[in-house]
C-alpha cells in the first residue's frame, strides 16, 4: 500500500490528529494532503496537523464538506497520505495578499520552484510533473492566478477553492504549519508514477446560445446578453419567466465550449437585471445554454472509462464544487456518490470552484 487515507469527526483537534495517526499507523508518509472543515479553529488545525507529522510536507484548506474513500461528510477532517514509491519530489509555495491585485508572488513561487528542482519550469515534461493548486474561495482572485499560472509553464496545475461550509465568511489554506487567508498555495510534484486528470460536470449542452455582449468582468458580472439584460435573454434561453429565472440556475447553468466539452459557468444571483456569477465570464463569449445530466451515472461512468485507459488507479483527491454536493443533498444522494469511490483510496472536498486550465464551477475534477 502506498497511499492511505484517514478520517475522523471527533470532538476537538487533538482527538483527531490522534485518531488520523492510529490509522495511518507505521505508514512510511513522505507527503499528506488534507482537508478540514471550517469548524475547526484554522491556526490550531495548520499547527497540530504539521505537527503530528513532523518535518514531511503537510499541505490542505478548508471546506464546504469533506469527502473520502466511500464517504461524504461535514465537520471532519480527511487526509491522505503518499510513500517515497509515489512522490519522489514536491515544493510547496504559497501566494500571500491576492487582494493587492499583482501577480508578483505567483511569479517568485515560481522562482522558488525553479531554484528547488534545479530546471525551470517552462522546460519541465508535463508527464512528469503535477501541480496542484489550493486558493482562497473568497478572494475572487482564481481567474488571475491561473492566468499567471498558465503563462509561465505548460504543466497540470488541478485544484479548488477552498470554503467554509457556506458561511461565505473566510476561507484558508495551509502549509508550513500555518493557516492563510488571502493566499494561494502551490505545491509542485515529481510523482514517480503515472498520473492523470479526469474532469467531469454531468451536463449536456443544449442549442441555445447566450452571447455575452456587455460584461463587468471584475465583479463576475454580466449585464446583458445577446444584447438584451442578462436576465430577460436568459429566461428566453430557458423558457421561462423573468421572475422564475434564479430557480433554474443549479440546473441549467452555462458553459463555454470546447469541442463538445463544457466549461461550466454557473450563475449565482439576480441583481437588477443582470447575472452574477461564481467565476468569470470574458465580454463576447459564446456560451451554451446546459441542463443536468445524472450526475451518479455521469461519474460512474466517467471513471470507469478512466480505470480502462490507465489500467489501474492507486488513489484520487476529488475538487468537488460545493453546487454539485448541494444538487446531491437536494437530490438525497449523498450516499450513493461517496460509494463510487469505494474502492480506490480517495480524498476530496466540496470546493467553491475548480481550478483546471481556468477557473470552473459544478464540476468535479
Amino acid at each position: 500500500m502506498n497511499v492511505i487515507t484517514a478520517y475522523s469527526n471527533k470532538a476537538n483537534l487533538e482527538q483527531i490528529t490522534q485518531d488520523l495517526t492510529q490509522q495511518f499507523g507505521e505508514f512510511d508518509t513522505k507527503m499528506v494532503l488534507f482537508f478540514a472543515s471550517s469548524t475547526f479553529d484554522p491556526d490550531q488545525t495548520a499547527a497540530q496537523m504539521q505537527a503530528t507529522f513532523n518535518n514531511i510536507p503537510v499541505f490542505g484548506c478548508t471546506t464546504a464538506g469533506e469527502i473520502v474513500t466511500g464517504k461524504m461528510l461535514k465537520n471532519s477532517i480527511v487526509a491522505m497520505a503518499f510513500n517515497a514509491d509515489i512522490i519522489e519530489d514536491i515544493d510547496i509555495q504559497v501566494v500571500e495578499n491576492l487582494s493587492k491585485g499583482g501577480t508578483q508572488g505567483v511569479d517568485h513561487a515560481f522562482a522558488k520552484f525553479k531554484q528547488h528542482f534545479r530546471q525551470p519550469v517552462l522546460t519541465m515534461d508535463i508527464n512528469q510533473y503535477v501541480g496542484i493548486i489550493l486558493i482562497d474561495g473568497l478572494s475572487g482572485a482564481e481567474e488571475r492566478v491561473m492566468d499567471r499560472v498558465g503563462d509561465l509553464t505548460n504543466l497540470l496545475f488541478v485544484g479548488g477553492s477552498a470554503g467554509d461550509d457556506v458561511k461565505f465568511e473566510k476561507t484558508y489554506v495551509y502549509a508550513n504549519g500555518k493557516a492563510y487567508s488571502d493566499a494561494a498555495l502551490l505545491a509542485l510534484m515529481k510523482p514517480k508514477i503515472q498520473f492523470d486528470i479526469l474532469k467531469t460536470q454531468s451536463f449536456c449542452a443544449l442549442d441555445q446560445k447566450l452571447i455575452a455582449t456587455k460584461v463587468d468582468e471584475p465583479k463576475r458580472t454580466i449585464i446583458e446578453f445577446n444584447n438584451k439584460p442578462a436576465t430577460v435573454a436568459y429566461a428566453e434561453a430557458v423558457g421561462c419567466s423573468v421572475e422564475d429565472a434564479a430557480n433554474h440556475f443549479m440546473l441549467n447553468p452555462v458553459g463555454l465550449m470546447v469541442g463538445d466539452e463544457p466549461y461550466v459557468r454557473s450563475p449565482q444571483q439576480i441583481q437588477d437585471q443582470n447575472i452574477v456569477f461564481y467565476c468569470n465570464v470574458l465580454e463576447d463569449t459564446e456560451l451554451s445554454l446546459l441542463e443536468a445530466q445524472d450526475m451518479i451515472a455521469d461519474t460512474k461512468q466517467a471513471l470507469e472509462n478512466k480505470q480502462k485507459q490507465m489500467g489501474s488507479i492507486s488513489a484520487i483527491i476529488n475538487f468537488h464544487c460545493i453546487l454539485r454536493t448541494l444538487e446531491l443533498e437536494a437530490k438525497n444522494l449523498m450516499e450513493d456518490y461517496g460509494q463510487i469511490f469505494s474502492d480506490i483510496p480517495t480524498i476530496g472536498l466540496s470546493t467553491y470552484g475548480e481550478s483546471y486550465i481556468g477557473h470552473i464551477n459544478q464540476t468535479a475534477t
